[in-house]
């Protein structure tokens, strides 16, 4: 095999668009990129739905607030369970299967949300529904991570999150017409329609070509990288990188516990994924009826139809990580989202605070809600999960993304757990003022530990990252 030079960290603004232009003329590549991406629809369509059905629920079994949690965050717990056991799937069965699998479990679990009679049962359904959640939010930035060029890896990544929030505006309008009749179980049953239609998608997947060189099965692997890349000498750099990369064994909890550089990159994904729920998202996603009343919203309709726009503000704003990710970097753009969700957070809290009691005032609180939903949907929503499918080297990288999602499911019950209890006992005003405070946190971590890692293979920053180099200077080239 010839020797091919390695590419260098970043392109020109024309290079990259040649990349991303030959990337559009490749009708098969975008089908593989935009399937695996509807797992986060999926996703999306679970967070969102909770936060309509859920006064109904409530209404209809006569639950206090602490059941409510259990409802919202059973979901979790099932998907910090899938987040560990993907893994294992992910590299025995293959990304594919794994993500076949997470479509039935949505299946199951939709349809017996839709027909549970009572708390225990949804409660049941929804740990059904987290299992999938959890294996999928594990398969899917993963599986991405190694069939897009690197040239645009980050805008592949993010269409997985654009997924979500497009799930999420889904859920959200679902449940606006739902609510005329009061119905939860249409709400929450009929997620298993679009469930099924990505059951049937993930059929005609390819199997990752990097599984399938780890597996030995090389020329499968060439027989799809020549599909999903136009350039014969992508092919020939990807398979030689990945052969070199291979040639290493995979040893996940061996290499954690003797490796120290290994034990940094899960340690910062873990951090990553903690941050990521503390900025208050899914605070905002699960509970937003109820923090719209907070804002004045009195009638059901009325915070139903708020949270529309919330769904609304979210897609529009992922579009601009999926725009400027590989053309500004991940730690711009993070430093930007960080500082916006303070601010959205910091004025709502002093709002509540003050006391809303005008047309004015509640104007701003929504404006100052909505400022940081479009934060987080261009920052910290996607670029969290672009970096932990990044910063793993490939002998530890399935172990590395299964701990750093099983964190990401886990730091998300917490948070959904106890929002109702920090409200009773912090008061709404100090609850998102300690939201606030945490935002600012994650943009100190985010200045004194994230690499930047826009244009750098997979495999340059493994290497960088076994040779001891700062996790802060993993994307460097010296």
């Amino acid at each position: 095999m010839t020797t091919i030079a390695k590419p260098p960290a970043t392109k020109s603004p024309a290079a990259r668009a040649s990349v991303i232009s030959s990337l559009g003329s490749n009708p098969y590549g975008v089908f593989v990129c935009l399937m695996a991406a509807l797992a986060g629809l999926l996703f999306g369509l679970d967070i969102g739905v909770i936060s309509g059905a859920l006064p109904f629920i409530a209404k209809q079994f006569m639950l206090n607030d602490h059941v409510q949690e259990w409802i919202v965050s059973s979901m979790m717990v099932g998907a910090a369970i899938g987040a560990i056991g993907a893994g294992w799937l992910a590299w025995h069965i293959g990304r594919r299967y794994a993500l076949g699998l997470a479509a039935v479990l949505f299946v199951i679990g939709s349809l017996w949300s839709g027909f549970a009679g009572n708390p225990d049962h949804l409660i049941a359904a929804r740990l059904v529904l987290g299992l999938a959640v959890g294996v999928a939010s594990f398969t899917a930035p993963l599986y991405l991570s190694e069939v897009a060029p690197r040239q645009v890896r980050g805008a592949m990544i993010s269409t997985y999150q654009l997924m979500i929030t497009v799930g999420i505006l889904a859920a959200f309008l679902s449940n606006i017409g739902l609510s005329y009749v009061a119905d939860w179980r249409w709400m929450l049953g009929v997620i298993a329609i679009p469930a099924v239609l990505f059951l049937l998608g993930v059929i005609a997947l390819p199997d990752s070509p990097r599984w399938l060189m780890a597996r030995g099965r090389m020329p499968e692997a060439q027989a799809v990288l020549q599909r999903l890349y136009d350039d014969p000498a992508d092919v020939e750099a990807e398979i030689r990188e990945v052969t070199e990369q291979n040639a290493q064994p995979k040893q996940g909890w061996g290499l954690l516990r003797v490796n120290s550089n290994f034990r940094r990159s899960v340690a910062l994904g873990a951090v990553l994924q903690i941050f990521q729920q503390l900025t208050g998202i899914n605070v905002v996603m699960y509970y937003a009826p109820r923090i719209f009343g907070l804002a004045g919203f009195a009638t059901h309709e009325q915070q139903l139809w708020a949270t529309v726009v919330v769904g609304l503000v979210n897609v529009i704003a992922t579009f601009g990580a999926i725009a400027f990710v590989d053309r500004w970097g991940r730690k711009p753009i993070l430093y930007a989202g960080c500082a916006v969700m303070a601010a959205g957070m910091g004025v709502l809290g002093l709002l509540l605070h003050i006391g809303i009691t005008s047309t004015a005032a509640q104007a701003v609180a929504v404006a100052s809600l909505l400022l940081f939903i479009a934060g987080f949907a261009m920052s910290a929503g996607p670029l969290v999960w672009i970096l932990c499918s990044e910063i793993q080297p490939q002998q530890g990288r399935d172990f590395g993304i299964a701990v750093s999602t099983f964190v990401n499911w886990a730091a998300n019950m917490v948070v959904a757990a106890t929002f109702l209890s920090l409200l009773s006992s912090l008061g709404e005003s100090n609850t998102f003022l300690l939201y606030a405070i945490l935002n600012i946190a994650f943009g100190v971590a985010v200045f004194l530990y994230v690499p930047e890692t826009r244009g750098v293979s997979l495999e340059r920053l493994g290497r960088n990252l076994l040779a001891g180099k700062r996790l802060r200077d993993l994307g460097k080239i010296d």
